[in-house]
């Protein structure tokens, strides 16, 4: 029996998950002044694994505690780690769109490793495509080599550590399926970030003298928890939501055609963006941007003619 794809439902899950997604950043750079980094981060997966257990004990699935691929595991967990702490310390100088935009570069990376790892064919035009989108990151980064400031390349390194993790996954979701990876992945983030707490959770690394980026990355934890709570709160629970919309998405449509709609991301980052910091695109950044999203639609497609689902198998986000 073959099951049609559903690929309305799945845009509409899509969509949904990049809201919550838009929402998440833009409330992150609202109280990146009051609140710490890797305080958002524990709290966001304590309340993610939290609903991520009851998911599975109503749903009744099953879970192999048991990885096959112990080293990867802990190494894809830590580069997934290092890219979403280089992706939200980016929202504290960067506009929204703009972060998102480059974050985007995601897929050409994922291109890229999963032709020396995985042993993909990537042909010319693929190759066009990969090259034509950085042009596009050139683009938006709008680069003056005297006075640059390399803090602003955060979204391109976060999308390099994505990709490298994303292609980990999928070498490693041949023996263990998606539930034994979210568990090893909550289990490491946890422990990795209690570790944190004990180095600088106390603001033992912290100094007045620092700006606010600086300042959000050392800040004591739970210092104005009065004030955070209903915020890490929200963080945990979209991203879960947003999660399993995702997920179901992938489930019951075409990879190849949901996975073009993760880029209305960047125009939901854009409201945001708008309402609560005044932040207008220039238009040197829309061309970026499409440039960017030309190209990832290109690879999409080239993916599909090919019969090689390695970047739509991978959500650009989690």
């Amino acid at each position: 029996m073959v099951v049609q794809n559903n690929n309305p439902k799945g845009i509409v899950l899509v969509i949904i998950a990049m809201s919550l997604f838009a929402m998440q950043d833009a409330l992150i750079k609202f109280v990146f002044e009051q609140s710490s980094l890797y305080e958002i981060f524990f709290g966001r997966y304590v309340i993610a694994a939290f609903i991520l257990f009851c998911f599975i004990i109503v749903t009744n699935k099953k879970v192999n505690f048991k990885t096959h691929y112990p080293l990867l595991t802990i190494l894809r967990v830590s580069l997934h780690f290092l890219a979403f702490t280089a992706f939200f310390i980016s929202l504290t100088f960067m506009p929204l769109a703009t972060a998102n935009a480059l974050f985007f570069s995601s897929p050409f990376f994922v291109s890229i490793f999963a032709k020396f790892f995985l042993k993909e064919f990537i042909g010319i035009r693929r190759w066009s495509a990969i090259i034509f989108g950085f042009i596009g990151v050139y683009i938006v980064l709008n680069p003056n080599f005297t006075d640059f400031e390399y803090k602003n390349l955060l979204p391109v390194v976060s999308a390099f550590f994505y990709a490298s993790s994303m292609v980990i996954t999928k070498y490693t979701s041949n023996k263990d399926n998606v539930y034994t990876q979210l568990f090893y992945f909550y289990l490491i983030s946890i422990s990795l970030l209690i570790v944190i707490y004990f180095i600088m959770g106390k603001g033992q690394l912290n100094s007045p003298s620092y700006d606010p980026t600086m300042q959000f990355i050392f800040r004591e934890w739970f210092l104005n928890f009065n004030y955070t709570w209903k915020f890490i709160l929200f963080f945990g629970v979209a991203a879960s939501i947003a999660f399993i919309c995702i997920f179901s998405a992938y489930i019951v449509a075409s990879p190849s055609v949901v996975s073009l709609f993760e880029y209305s991301l960047i125009i939901m980052s854009m409201i945001p963006g708008y309402l609560l910091f005044n932040e207008i695109p220039s238009e040197r950044t829309f061309l970026g941007v499409a440039c960017i999203i030309g190209a990832g639609v290109y690879i999409y497609f080239r993916e599909k003619v090919r019969d090689q689902y390695i970047a739509t198998e991978t959500p650009v986000r989690r």
